[in-house]
């Protein structure tokens, strides 16, 4: 068969190539994947491939990486493997429109198509389901675009809530006040505003007001105007108290509430509030789902197989 060869110019090796030569690990798996040779030699550097097609399919996919770069973004092995797996489904590449940026000042982003439409869902519903298992990005991408609208005004504060409940814990058992109790319930909520904010800009913001994050019981009787709000964890919550969290919307308000109904720590007599209301809803045009997968997981690639492993193994036990 032969081969084609493509000779970058130096205007496209100075955009291509920090990526191309930072590691030598990623380079052979673009290799491996679009089944091409990245060729050095005095005179310049070269793709050779069977086929014009992969060639061209390799430069766009360096393309559209390289504007991501040049916008101070880095790519990581697990960054690469996803990416390639959302150009495999897709054929092409789209790493989504920047959500806002995080303490460090680089884009926040969705980095897989299922994270992509509970995006666009955000941006276009007030009320939003967001239903996968751990590691999907749900609460963070949640938090994320709640404080984009905080930098744009679009809100005047974030309120944050999930249930007080973990299978084998009890409250009245823990040491420390009722905050000190609460506390490790919601450090996944504060490392995600850490992130996107930073340390000291979050305790700033929720010594003002401007943001609350507090057990769901403490949500009733009140109205929410102006104001982003999550429910986190809401398959723990029961049919009552996610009934009651869904009325706290007030005016100009947006609401996400998210979960993993694999994982519902409620006792067995009660059913998930979380299950429930995605029955009751599911015919409103303006409420948005997003039901992400464990190909969506952004975080070890080993988590998706374990993930998928235990679908597998709880789905046979129900045969």
């Amino acid at each position: 068969m032969t081969k084609r060869t493509y000779e970058f110019s130096e205007e496209e090796w100075l955009i291509y190539g920090p990526f191309l030569t930072s590691s030598h690990e990623q380079l052979k798996l673009l290799e491996q994947f679009f089944q091409v040779r990245v060729v050095q030699s005095p005179e310049g550097t070269a793709l050779v491939a069977d086929s014009e097609e992969r060639i061209h399919s390799f430069v766009r996919f360096l393309d559209v990486l390289s504007k991501t770069l040049r916008r101070g973004e880095t790519v990581n092995k697990e960054d690469l493997l996803r990416f390639m797996n959302s150009y495999k489904e897709q054929g092409r590449l789209d790493l989504g429109d920047m959500i806002t940026l995080n303490a460090q000042g680089k884009p926040v982003r969705p980095k897989t198509k299922g994270q992509a439409e509970f995006v666009k869902a955000m941006k276009e519903k007030d009320l939003v389901f967001a239903v996968g298992p751990a590691g999907t990005g749900k609460t963070f991408l949640a938090v994320a675009f709640a404080v984009g609208m905080l930098k744009e005004k679009l809100v005047q504060r974030i309120v944050i809530s999930r249930p007080v409940l973990e299978a084998g814990e009890k409250l009245g058992f823990l040491p420390g006040d009722i905050y000190q109790k609460v506390d490790p319930f919601f450090r996944p909520l504060y490392d995600a505003l850490f992130e996107v904010l930073g340390l000291e800009k979050t305790q700033r913001l929720i010594e003002r007001g401007v943001i609350e994050v507090a057990p769901l019981a403490y949500m009733r009787g009140r109205t929410f105007n102006d104001a982003f709000m999550i429910l986190d964890e809401a398959q723990n919550a029961t049919n009552e108290q996610v009934k009651m969290f869904l009325t706290r919307m007030g005016l100009n308000s947006k609401m996400v509430v998210t979960g993993d109904i694999t994982q519902i720590d409620l006792p067995s007599a009660q059913d998930s509030g979380l299950v429930k209301a995605l029955k009751v809803l599911s015919g409103f045009e303006e409420i948005g789902l997003g039901f992400l997968k464990e190909r969506d997981i952004v975080r070890h690639r080993l988590v998706q197989k374990i993930v998928k492993a235990y679908e597998e193994y709880e789905g046979h036990k129900k045969i």
